[in-house]
């Protein structure tokens, strides 16, 4: 596990070396949240696994309002595939772990509200499977060890350094290809391929951010004497 999240920390520690000669324009911060989550090409339908996503983040605030940032961050993120048994007697859970270095470019409105585009590398550290549906050659497939991502945020702020996430990740690359059998005709044998699908909602907080600036108060009329 050593080796697989080592190039994610290397990949964050040059990103802040590189910007240490701006260090005093780095913000710093922490998300806590969970992922509702998908693999689309299972069969399975819903955001019905639910997972943590949390991590510490840096933030290069740029331009002449510092209305424009950059934002990297160092994520332990679950995610995966579950569905419960029903009438069709079929129960299946897939559980990935990764750690995520999301890259992304942010527009901030007045300093209250803020949306997001980006990229994110994800290393998978833990993979587990359990399922009735899938054929059993399907887990020979192994999964790709790493994930790359789109991901698409908007950020409004609550109170001082505290702000609310609505976060939407993508999977550009397929993490395997899978065989599917139909249980009632086992010549209908087809393939798909996977991809993760997921919904954050997180709980942001950014230490020594700039807070929204304050709407002055119109002076009274002065009284004619």
């Amino acid at each position: 596990m050593k080796k697989k999240i080592l190039l994610p920390v290397l990949v964050v520690l040059f990103f802040l070396s590189f910007h240490n000669a701006r260090a005093q324009h780095i913000l710093g911060g922490i998300s806590l949240g969970m992922n509702l989550t998908q693999v689309d090409g299972d069969q399975f339908y819903g955001f019905n696994k639910i997972g943590v996503n949390f991590g510490p983040m840096a933030i290069i605030p740029f331009g002449k309002t510092k209305s424009w940032s950059v934002s990297l961050e160092l994520l332990y993120s679950q995610k995966g595939s579950y569905h419960r048994g029903g009438t069709d007697s079929t129960s299946y859970r897939l559980t990935l772990d990764y750690i995520d270095v999301p890259v992304m470019i942010h527009f901030t409105d007045k300093r209250v509200i803020s949306a997001g585009v980006g990229m994110c590398y994800g290393q998978l550290i833990n993979h587990k499977e359990s399922y009735l549906y899938i054929t059993p050659d399907s887990l020979k497939t192994p999964m790709r060890p790493y994930d790359l991502s789109v991901v698409g945020e908007v950020s409004v702020r609550l109170w001082h350094g505290f702000w609310f996430d609505v976060r939407y990740q993508y999977s550009m690359l397929s993490l395997r290809s899978v065989t599917f059998i139909d249980p009632t005709n086992n010549k209908n044998i087809w393939e798909r391929n996977q991809y993760n699908n997921v919904v954050s909602l997180r709980l942001t907080y950014v230490f020594k951010q700039p807070l929204p600036d304050k709407k002055k108060k119109p002076k009274d009329d002065e009284q004619e004497e």
